[in-house]
């Protein structure tokens, strides 16, 4: 991971908590080929960051993101079949290294979040957005669609509601995106951070290897048909972790009535 970023601002406190910033505020952090590459590689580094135990994905600015960049999409207007698969090739890849990430992460969302801005919001674990935040699958308006963030937009909203907002391109409300399972909360633009600290001090009282296998529980176990064979794999994932370092440390720490040894947030 590099030090810095044009389009970027990472910051990793003593805590083990990650911010990513998108910091491109006069275009309203819309992304391009090189924000893409920047995060693939930052979502990447701090998969693999063994002190790293949350991030957050925030914005600089009036707007969470306005989506695609202008300029970017003017390229992209002349690029043949390849070049674009090739492109849409890296927004999906970035997008899996952020859905996939082995820790919680929380995304902060201001003001507007339109186009693939809402992939970056739906890949999150949480989501806090403000009250007055927006949110708009806007690909149809131009004759494009949400191809590359679908999966984990209907992954979050569900099939019913991407139907309509699909092909509609409204805007709809952190109320409605609250509703939908977009957001996991709609707050006051002021208690935006104390709603997100509120959760990154839950994560940090919690075992970091229990935290990632249980997240990648929910990837495994999801959507399949309980049969025999599932109940002998949530079995196996159990009987591992409580033979595990820290299933061991976390049993003691209960049964002795003592904070366990990864416990960093305040009592």
């Amino acid at each position: 991971m590099k030090n810095t970023y044009s389009g970027l601002l990472v910051n990793i406190d003593e805590r083990g908590v990650a911010k990513v910033t998108l910091n491109r505020p006069e275009l309203h952090n819309a992304f391009d080929a090189q924000l893409i590459a920047d995060l693939t590689e930052v979502f990447q580094a701090l998969t693999k960051d063994p002190k790293v135990r949350v991030m957050i994905l925030a914005a600089n600015g009036r707007s969470f993101s306005a989506g695609a960049d202008l300029n970017w999409m003017q390229k992209m207007a002349a690029y043949s079949y390849a070049e674009n698969l090739a492109d849409a090739a890296n927004l999906a890849n970035m997008l899996a290294s952020l859905n996939n990430m082995n820790k919680p992460t929380i995304a902060r969302v201001q003001g507007s979040a339109f186009g693939g801005a809402i992939g970056l919001v739906a890949c999150c674990d949480m989501a806090i957005g403000s009250k007055l935040s927006k949110f708009c699958l806007s690909e149809v308006k131009i004759g494009l669609i949400p191809a590359t963030i679908s999966p984990y937009v209907i992954n979050a909203i569900g099939a019913r509601a991407s139907r309509r907002y699909f092909a509609t391109a409204e805007v709809f409300s952190a109320r409605r995106a609250r509703r939908l399972g977009l957001l996991s909360e709609a707050v006051t633009e002021e208690e935006l951070d104390s709603s997100i600290e509120s959760l990154v001090e839950h994560i940090l009282r919690n075992s970091p290897s229990a935290v990632s296998a249980a997240k990648k529980l929910i990837l495994q176990v999801e959507n399949k048909v309980i049969d025999q064979s599932l109940i002998d794999f949530t079995c196996e994932q159990i009987a591992q972790i409580r033979v595990s370092a820290e299933g061991q440390e976390g049993l003691q720490a209960f049964l002795q009535k003592r904070a366990a040894s990864w416990n960093k947030a305040p009592l």
